[in-house]
């Protein structure tokens, strides 16, 4: 729980320890607002507590607050009443606090919501929040940047676990009951074919990362297409390197797809081979036909959810749900040129290519 001054501290403990249930605060509830602007990978994670909810909840009005570069993910969203696009670009410079008070109005209108989860945890999250109207407001234990002082109560979770384990604890302190398995979890995204889809057959690889140390070198993308025959694959994401004297069989879609379309093409693919990235959880989400590539990051927390996926650590590859704790942990290195060829030699294997 974030450190406040004492004041602060008991009042808030003792609003946790008097308030009413979360189980009877939601079979009150007629309007729900899900604050999750960000990152791509959290708002996925994400989706499988607010179905479970919704399920429970069929009547339940569901908005959802998203960063406007996220939001188009859940449109369609038969679990959602509203995705409200929260403008983060615009929130920066001296007229920041004033245009986020401008835009926060839509919180409460029409009218205010009777409960809130903020599954973000940060101050940002906790203002709106308190802006929102709300009677109620729950929050996860490991919140940071004080957003716990707008919570009224607050969800116990492990913070080493994965995202999406955490936030399905705030489904079980509401009375609703877990599904067995990760089979029993619903991602519902937003699909988009695009005009001109590439052809059958298909091998997709996201080969870079926002992230420090998570993305492939050009070097290696060559030599994944080059490794990979006559196989078609897909190259998709954003940024990178230039991309120069590709393969035939290559499909260069980096920067040319939508969020709506790189979910189509992965749920299209024979096969999605990604880095530790926000699209890997995507391609997780919508099916275990994924290996994901690890340098330096720990798959048991920020790996793929489905344990049937593959993971790829420090030249060992294992299934999602059986991968070592200590290589897990420990510090890795992205696979040299070698180990890329040996990677796409084991990923058409998997896709029944070889």
């Amino acid at each position: 729980m974030p450190a406040f001054p004492k004041c602060w501290q008991s009042a808030l403990n003792s609003a946790n320890n008097t308030m009413p249930g979360l189980a009877r605060e939601l079979s009150n509830a007629r309007r729900l607002l899900v604050i999750k602007p960000s990152s791509l990978g959290d708002i996925v994670h994400a989706l499988p507590a607010v179905a479970l909810i919704k399920s429970a909840m069929p009547g339940l009005e569901i908005r959802w607050v998203a960063n406007e570069e996220f939001a188009p993910l859940l449109e369609g969203n038969p679990d959602l009443d509203e995705v409200i696009p929260f403008p983060r670009a615009r929130m920066r410079g001296p007229l920041a606090p004033f245009r986020f008070l401008k835009w926060s109005r839509i919180l409460s209108l029409p009218e205010p919501p009777d409960l809130v989860i903020d599954f973000q945890g940060l101050m940002r999250s906790g203002l709106m929040a308190s802006r929102s109207g709300a009677a109620k407001v729950f929050g996860l234990s490991d919140a940071r940047e004080c957003a716990g002082f707008f919570h009224h109560q607050r969800v116990e979770v492990d913070a080493d676990a994965h995202a999406v384990d955490r936030y399905l604890e705030v489904v079980r302190a509401l009375g609703i009951e877990l599904p067995d398995g990760d089979d029993g979890l619903c991602f519902k995204l937003n699909l988009e074919k695009p005009e001109s889809p590439p052809p059958e057959g298909f091998v997709l690889l996201h080969p870079f990362s926002r992230g420090t140390g998570k993305s492939l070198s050009a070097q290696s993308v060559l030599a994944f297409c080059e490794a990979m025959g006559n196989c078609p694959v897909v190259l998709v994401g954003r940024g990178g390197p230039k991309l120069d004297c590709l393969p035939g069989n290559a499909h260069d879609w980096i920067n040319a797809t939508s969020l709506g379309q790189l979910a189509w093409l992965m749920e299209s693919a024979l096969f999605n081979v990604s880095v530790d990235s926000g699209p890997a959880h995507m391609a997780a989400a919508l099916g275990e036909n994924l290996l994901a590539i690890h340098g330096w990051s720990d798959p048991l927390k920020v790996g793929p959810y489905r344990k049937a996926a593959w993971v790829w650590k420090s030249g060992q590859l294992s299934r999602a749900g059986a991968v070592d704790p200590a290589v897990a942990r420990g510090q890795g290195k992205l696979p040299d040129i070698a180990q890329i060829r040996q990677i796409a030699s084991q990923v058409r294997e998997m896709a029944g290519l070889s």
